[in-house]
């Protein structure tokens, strides 16, 4: 089977590095000679908004968008010098500005997203009051509740992103985890790695613990408008593997696990009346309305959102061109 790709450390920033690339070419859009591109940025933004939106439709004028960008910033004397890093540091910077100012368009942009999220997220909640590591095949080598939580909370970050890379790092910060943790059992535990075998069931069980809020919604949003270029390689396979075990989740049924068939039946059926009479007490009870919050990461979303908003109106505030392209008009 197919291992892993290796690395050196758990995780990768989603904050330090990504700043100053956003702020680098924030700082580039502020000087006058870019009044050319920052007219092209603005023009896409503001045309785009009025289109219905379509998901695929949606995802390709966006790819189309980012070559002929990168084309124009190639050839524009602002980056006349400038290598291929810089380049590339240019491109995340416009990836994450357009994204974020489209959030509200292009994100669960038609109801079926919505549906879906719900389904996924019901569907785990039920797997959540009886799953076992071992109905997955899990070794026990590799239960390590540290390790789990850990890539679990990685998980959970996704939703406090707008931009499509930050989104991926959640992902391949959690996948990193794990696979960190296969690698450390192979070397001190003497445990032969059996690759997929071994990696796919315990992000499979690590998605499940983690219930991560729209999970459908937000691989859709990275497959469909993060740069093509950069969805390949280690980001590819553990994005391809977190596909592949929220298809699991779905699909999953008596027949899937190491568990009876009967067994499991009467254990997802029992899952969904506590499931109901728990709604049921919200809803007849006065002080146990309003307690449950599904998305508890939307105020933390609002205050970051204000922040950064704050940060670069202040920045900006002194360059015409750059303060009209901030200020658009997000329809």
């Amino acid at each position: 089977m197919e291992a892993a790709p290796s690395s050196s450390s758990t995780s990768t920033s989603t904050s330090s590095g990504g700043s100053v690339t956003f702020y680098d070419f924030l700082d580039r859009m502020r000087n006058p000679a870019s009044l050319d591109l920052v007219r092209s940025i603005k023009s896409f933004i503001v045309s785009f908004s009025f289109y219905t939106p379509n998901p695929d439709n949606d995802g390709k004028k966006v790819q189309d968008f980012y070559l002929s960008m990168e084309a124009a910033i190639m050839e524009h004397p602002l980056w006349a010098a400038a290598t291929f890093e810089e380049l590339d540091s240019a491109m995340e910077g416009l990836e994450k500005y357009v994204m974020t100012k489209l959030f509200s368009r292009t994100f669960a942009s038609v109801p079926e997203d919505a549906k879906i999220d719900r389904e996924v997220s019901e569907k785990i909640c039920l797997l959540q009051t009886f799953l076992k590591p071992e109905h997955l095949d899990i070794p026990a080598v590799l239960h390590n509740e540290a390790s789990w939580l850990l890539a679990e909370k990685e998980l959970q970050k996704i939703n406090t992103f707008k931009a499509p890379r930050e989104k991926l790092l959640c992902i391949m910060n959690c996948c990193r985890v794990i696979n960190n943790l296969l690698l450390n059992a192979s070397m001190s535990e003497n445990h032969a790695l059996a690759g997929l075998d071994d990696f796919l069931p315990v992000l499979i069980y690590v998605t499940i613990k983690a219930n991560p809020p729209q999970l459908h919604s937000n691989l859709k949003f990275i497959q469909l408008y993060r740069r093509q270029a950069k969805l390949v390689s280690e980001a590819a396979y553990y994005f391809t593997n977190l596909v592949s075990a929220k298809t699991f989740i779905v699909d999953l049924n008596g027949k899937s696990l190491s568990m009876d068939e009967i067994k499991f039946e009467e254990s997802m059926q029992a899952a969904r009346l506590t499931q109901t009479n728990r709604a049921t007490q919200i809803e007849t009870s006065p002080t146990l309305q309003g307690q449950t919050d599904p998305t508890p990461t939307r105020m933390h979303d609002k205050e970051k959102d204000t922040s950064e908003e704050t940060i670069l109106c202040s920045i900006y505030a002194s360059s015409p061109h750059v303060r009209e392209m901030m200020h658009m008009s997000d329809a």
